[in-house]
């Protein structure tokens, strides 16, 4: 009877972990529905509520912006007030405003929106990892667990690529967001009884909701004014005056941080782990140049090849299952490579996927001139996401789980934001002067698309770079910040980690 009832508890328990996955995944699952639905609606929504081409960018950094400054903030409320009550209160909050999404009827409404569903965003992505890396244990249970993680993810913009497309096309731009409702809807009730409630006893809780203010109000200011170079010349008041505020709160972020903050929002001490200050660097950089891919092929293939919605939810599909094939193999190649070789070769893949887009122009064949590119890229984008994220997750002691865990999606959402609104504004400065000039619009639109996939291109190369060099010492997978803080890391024989993840 004892044999009997220890061989069925480790099969509970596992049959248990892989349920809270499902759910914990199907959260994911909804956020990354939502981005790649709103990717492929961009021109029904332009020309629904009048955005012009660099407005249009606000409907999706109003999200990724609010996203990336309170990520932190999530990540620290799940740690102090439970990761299951914070992970439910975000999951309402989405939910609540992709109904008012849907239900806008201006820009203002819609941006105003789309803030408040990146902060329910910011809230939820921070504690379903968190509960992933404090319920899987660190080497090859929980890599497992972030490789199906990343796959769903993958799975998510499949499908939103393909509903995005229908709903448009037969429903128009405002059932793009009913969509998320349901979801949000099943993963509120399932959530009392399956995710663990994952709170710290502590005596005082400390959030640091100014140092969230100061860090996402800064970016909002710096992307304001970059975006202002489309009326205004970079040397004017309108342009600088944005960018120097921003400036200003950032520096006055990172003073809060480091001085004043009793319980700082981002403790600088965490960037002595060599790993996490590379691998944030470089999904920062990844974001930069694959944001605005998305963004740009919504456009070009809509405007210039002129597919419709539906079509163009078609075209991206290969390149959203590219994703999932990337992190779905990023952990056996890293069991194999280690974590440097597997994000160098994803940053190359994206690099040289970009690379091939800039052969876009009036007319070009889908198949020849954008399928190659984009799915390169898409595939090397999971291959280097996935593995970054094991390693800046990795021997960070569990109460600061969810602030690694933003950390590392603050920077993709950051670097996608301002690399949005620099690609795209180049992207347009470069449109506008081929127009003076008397090309044709459609010439001179794909002109610009082409120096933005470049510069992309290069972000990507910069990237590879870094993981390169930077990755080849790297911390230990058992050492904490705090044993960091008094010794250099270990490091192997061969100077890389290799992690034991399922073959």
């Amino acid at each position: 009877m004892t044999a009997t009832v220890a061989r069925l508890l480790p099969d509970r328990a596992r049959e248990r972990s892989s349920v809270l996955l499902i759910l914990i995944c199907l959260a994911q699952f909804m956020v990354i529905l939502d981005v790649s639905i709103v990717n492929v609606a961009l021109p029904s929504i332009r020309l629904g509520l009048g955005f012009s081409v660099t407005g249009l960018q606000w409907v999706v950094n109003a999200y990724t912006l609010t996203f990336a400054g309170f990520l932190l903030l999530g990540g620290r409320a799940a740690d102090l007030l439970g990761r299951r009550r914070v992970f439910m209160a975000g999951i309402a909050l989405f939910v609540a405003s992709s109904l008012a999404c849907a239900l806008a009827s201006s820009r203002g409404l819609l941006i105003t929106a789309r803030t408040l569903q990146g902060l329910g965003g910011a809230i939820v992505a921070p504690a379903s990892l968190a509960i992933i890396t404090t319920s899987f244990a660190e080497g090859r249970e929980r890599n497992r667990a972030l490789g199906v993680w990343g796959a769903i993810g993958g799975i998510g913009g499949a499908t939103g690529v393909l509903l995005g497309g229908l709903l448009t096309q037969t429903l128009g731009w405002p059932s793009i967001f009913f969509i998320n409702v349901p979801v949000g809807l099943a993963v509120l009730l399932l959530a009392p009884v399956i995710v663990p409630e994952g709170r710290r006893a502590v005596a005082e809780r400390h959030f640091d909701a100014l140092g969230a203010l100061l860090v996402t109000g800064g970016l909002m200011l710096i992307v304001y004014g970059i975006v202002g170079t489309d009326t205004h010349g970079w040397g004017s008041a309108g342009v600088l005056g944005p960018i120097f505020a921003g400036v200003l709160l950032l520096l006055g972020f990172l003073a809060v941080e480091g001085r004043f903050a009793v319980a700082p929002l981002m403790p600088l001490q965490m960037f002595r782990l060599r790993a996490l200050r590379a691998a944030n660097l470089i999904v920062f950089l990844l974001g930069s140049a694959l944001f605005a891919m998305w963004f740009i092929l919504s456009l070009y293939l809509q405007q210039v090849l002129h597919l419709d919605a539906l079509q163009t939810g078609l075209a991206f599909l290969p390149m959203t299952l590219g994703i999932v094939l990337g992190s779905s193999q990023a952990p056996r190649l890293v069991a194999r490579l280690g974590v440097r070789r597997v994000i160098t070769g994803g940053m190359l893949a994206s690099a040289t996927g970009l690379a091939l887009l800039t052969g876009v122009q009036p007319g070009a064949s889908y198949y020849a001139h954008v399928l190659p590119g984009g799915l390169l890229a898409a595939a090397g984008m999971g291959l280097a996401l996935v593995p970054s994220t094991i390693v800046a997750v990795q021997g960070v002691p569990p109460h600061q789980s969810g602030l690694a865990s933003g950390l590392i999606n603050t920077s993709r959402l950051m670097g996608g934001a301002l690399g949005l609104a620099v690609l795209s504004t180049i992207a347009a400065s470069r449109t506008h002067a081929q127009l003076l000039s008397g090309v044709g619009a459609e010439a001179a639109t794909s002109d610009g698309y082409k120096l933005a996939f470049a510069v992309g291109a290069v972000f990507c190369l910069l990237g590879a770079g870094l993981a390169a060099t930077l990755l080849a010492r790297s911390v230990s997978p058992v050492r904490s910040v705090d044993e960091v803080t008094r010794a250099d890391a270990v490091e192997d024989e061969a100077g890389e980690t290799r992690m034991p993840v399922a073959a």
